[in-house]
């Protein structure tokens, strides 16, 4: 059980935006070769392996 405080670990402090930047994090999570696509690629993946050691060894990569 947890408790769910929602607040930063750093303070942050934005003096302006930048629509450029915000673009390219947004695309490196959740676009085709993101970060997301791939752990669920590791994670749907592990069904398919061989052995426990292989299997373990996707789930750890993925999450």
């Amino acid at each position: 059980m947890w408790v769910y405080e929602k607040k930063l670990e750093y303070p942050v402090n934005i003096k302006s935006k930048d629509i450029r930047m915000a673009k390219n994090i947004i695309t490196q999570y959740g676009g085709p070769d993101g970060e997301l696509s791939a752990s669920l690629r590791y994670l749907t993946q592990r069904y398919k392996m061989p052995t426990g050691k292989t299997k373990g060894l996707l789930n750890d990569i993925g999450t």
